[in-house]
């Protein structure tokens, strides 16, 4: 399991703290301290990577409102014999996900999660149930620079056919003791996989949290 290095949750706090202060403030010195601090974040994070200040002081400075994290859906989508719906993320150098990517707006999470499995495989899905709410850093994955919620559903095949999309090289089913080697695990783990399989064979397990 990956663990986070400390500097990375105290230049996301930080950040956070910035930019929900420039939300709210309207004193011309308080906001200048809020700047300094976000400027302070962006410099922790410049000097503990290899990118530099400027692009990390950007994406920050891109980030407005009250800080609140990310959301990430997943969709884990079964065919009539069980199988897993899996995609390559040309991304992530080939490695196989389940289809999903970041919520968009105007869009409830469960038709978000429709949507990122049509467009990453061809298939069309309806959501059976929300399986998982696991907070990304909590889970163990590859560090991030903010703070995000994974939503994992449930979906059952309704429709389309193998197809790859701009994000995607390939579309695959996997019965669970088929599941390749080489996920990506910034996306999902094993151990996650192992949970969505309990929860499509039994429909009155619990939404999982952290």
């Amino acid at each position: 399991m990956t663990v986070e290095p400390d500097w990375l949750k105290w230049t996301r706090e930080l950040q956070a703290i910035a930019q929900t202060g420039l939300a709210f403030a309207t004193n011309t010195y308080d906001r200048e301290r809020y700047e300094m601090l976000r400027a302070l974040a962006s410099r922790m994070m410049a000097s503990c990577t290899a990118l530099p200040f400027e692009r990390i002081d950007a994406l920050f400075a891109g980030e407005n409102g009250y800080a609140t994290p990310k959301i990430d859906v997943r969709g884990a989508a079964f065919d009539e014999r069980g199988r897993l719906l899996m995609v390559r993320e040309r991304a992530d150098g080939e490695r196989w996900t389940l289809p999903g990517g970041w919520a968009d707006v105007n869009l409830s999470a469960a038709e978000n999660v429709i949507r990122e499995v049509r467009e990453e495989s061809g298939f069309v899905v309806r959501v059976r149930k929300l399986a998982a709410v696991w907070d990304r850093t909590r889970q163990g994955h590859s560090p991030g620079v903010f703070s995000c919620y994974k939503l994992f559903f449930v979906c059952d095949i309704v429709g389309g056919a193998p197809t790859i999309g701009p994000e995607t090289s390939g579309v695959g089913w996997f019965a669970e003791d088929e599941i390749p080697a080489d996920l990506s695990l910034g996306r999902v783990l094993p151990r996650q996989i192992r949970r969505v399989f309990e929860h499509a064979r039994n429909d009155s397990l619990p939404t999982d949290f952290d």
